[in-house]
């Protein structure tokens, strides 16, 4: 069982780490916006016929803090947080993006406090110098006279300031919802969340032309 954990726990950091690497190889043929959208409406649309009844159910009889929670989840989670991701990484590099991936326990230890009521230890608060000093030191491009953080640097980490809040969140779960049927929920609350972006990157200017053809896949 502890074995499974962490095959899991591995799996999971892999796969995560391979989404930044894609997306910054796409980054010039698909628009932030719509590559988060289309993902969350990928995933409630595969889940749908699996959660329909279950979801009919269960949600009339969620509480109103149930649901302060669930939109919590879904502005922290399931768009935003991805949506930064990808307009990060036009502006970084993926290895630069995914080593901030350490910060997300700086942003959920430093959250834990003041949501859950957690105290926070000198050993930590110590850990999070030291990642927030590893953090400079990537910024920096190791050059610590000189500050050479960009806009894709920081989306980058403002997309981990949204993961730790999820991370947190979570913890304030009380509903009765199953597995499936929380995720669904999730990316259908976050594609609401999504829907200001993607009128604003309308008007910019969205971009779509992922095919065989793409330099992505040269």
């Amino acid at each position: 069982m502890r074995f499974t954990a962490w095959a899991v726990l591995l799996a999971t950091l892999v796969l995560w780490s391979g989404n930044w690497i894609v997306a910054r190889a796409v980054r010039d043929d698909i628009s932030p916006g719509i590559a988060t959208a289309g993902r969350l409406l990928i995933v409630v649309l595969l889940l749908a016929p699996f959660v329909r009844r279950g979801l009919a159910a269960k949600l009339p009889r969620l509480s109103r803090r149930d649901w302060h929670v669930l939109w919590l989840l879904g502005f922290a989670g399931g768009g935003l947080h991805l949506a930064l991701q990808w307009l990060g990484l036009h502006f970084t590099t993926a290895t630069s993006a995914t080593l901030y991936l350490s910060t997300a326990p700086i942003f959920i230890l430093l959250l834990a406090a003041p949501v859950l009521g957690e105290a926070i230890g000198a050993r930590q608060w110590l850990g999070v110098a030291v990642s927030f000093c590893g953090v400079a030191l990537i910024g920096m491009r190791g050059e610590v006279t000189r500050l050479s953080f960009n806009v894709g640097d920081f989306c980058a980490l403002l997309s981990m300031v949204f993961w730790g809040s999820y991370t947190v969140f979570l913890r304030l779960r009380r509903d009765a919802l199953e597995v499936l049927e929380f995720i669904a929920m999730v990316c259908a609350l976050g594609l609401v969340f999504m829907a200001p972006w993607l009128v604003a990157e309308y008007f910019v200017g969205m971009k779509m032309t992922l095919g065989s053809t793409s330099p992505a896949w040269r």
